[in-house]
């Protein structure tokens, strides 16, 4: 099948931030940092300038054009900066209101409206992916998902190695296509899975049909809807088939506050131009 690069992208922006919120006497913020780590907005906590102007600049430079943010009805404060104070030159910036955080399927299906019938890809806020891996998901064919090499993550991301290693795992066929998403896997498991071990960090390629796995799914035990549920739905019921794309590069991640000070020091001297 030819190459059909996307121009869409979804981003995950409705979450709680309950991690951030979280105060922790070992971190000590600027008073413009600790202002939005107490309301939660991790897209706009400032390291150099708001985090997410990274994420849309790494887009940009992979050649998306069409971002849409999934915010909470009262993400006011999203829409203000990218309207008034730092509006986009190079991509377009859409909004879709995800009514209750009803998980991450949920926040998916909120942006059918701009999506329609296009590809797309599918990100965290939280999370500052390297440029060349979205670029091959953009470049490729079909769906996909992105996958990390766990020991590169824990060498050169910004995130502690105990919290790497409770991180998704992916298992995969002898066709390079994903067969499950593996959360919480006990030590026997991961010691059956060939190495290197591939970790998930929710970057993914979907087609318009996602939505109706999204809509089919139920609930997780944590009462949520959720994505990995969508796609697992999607590889059984649906019959597609995800592609892996293998990256040996770090992901940084800014959850909680002990992650502002070293993605600072990681983002420091990147230009910002989205």
């Amino acid at each position: 099948m030819p190459q059909e690069s996307i121009d869409k992208v979804v981003i995950l922006a409705r979450g709680l931030g309950t991690r951030m919120r979280r105060q922790d006497a070992e971190v000590s913020l600027a008073p413009e940092q600790e202002a939005l780590a107490q309301q939660g907005l991790k897209a706009l906590v400032p390291v150099g300038r708001p985090f997410l102007d990274y994420v849309l600049t790494a887009l940009a430079e992979a050649g998306y054009r069409d971002v849409c943010l999934v915010v909470a009805p009262d993400h006011t404060a999203i829409r203000d900066y990218y309207t008034r104070q730092a509006p986009p030159r190079r991509i377009r910036i859409h909004y879709a209101v995800q009514v209750e955080p009803r998980g991450t399927a949920d926040a998916v299906a909120a942006a059918e409206g701009f999506v329609q019938q296009d590809s797309f890809l599918m990100i965290n806020s939280d999370n500052y992916y390297p440029v060349e891996a979205l670029q091959r998901m953009r470049e490729g064919t079909g769906p996909a998902v992105a996958l990390f090499d766990q020991e590169t993550m824990v060498r050169q991301s910004n995130i502690p190695a105990e919290r790497i290693r409770q991180f998704a795992v992916a298992e995969m066929n002898g066709a390079g296509c994903l067969t499950r998403i593996l959360e919480k896997p006990s030590e026997t498991t991961l010691a059956a899975l060939p190495r290197p071990l591939w970790i998930s960090m929710n970057c993914w390629r979907f087609r318009p049909t996602i939505f109706e796995a999204c809509r089919r799914i139920g609930p997780s035990p944590r009462g949520e809807y959720e994505i990995t549920d969508a796609v697992q739905y999607a590889i059984d019921r649906l019959g597609e088939q995800f592609q892996t794309i293998l990256v040996h590069l770090p992901v940084l991640d800014l959850t909680c506050r002990k992650d502002i000070l070293p993605v600072q020091q990681r983002l420091s001297g990147l230009s910002v131009d989205y």
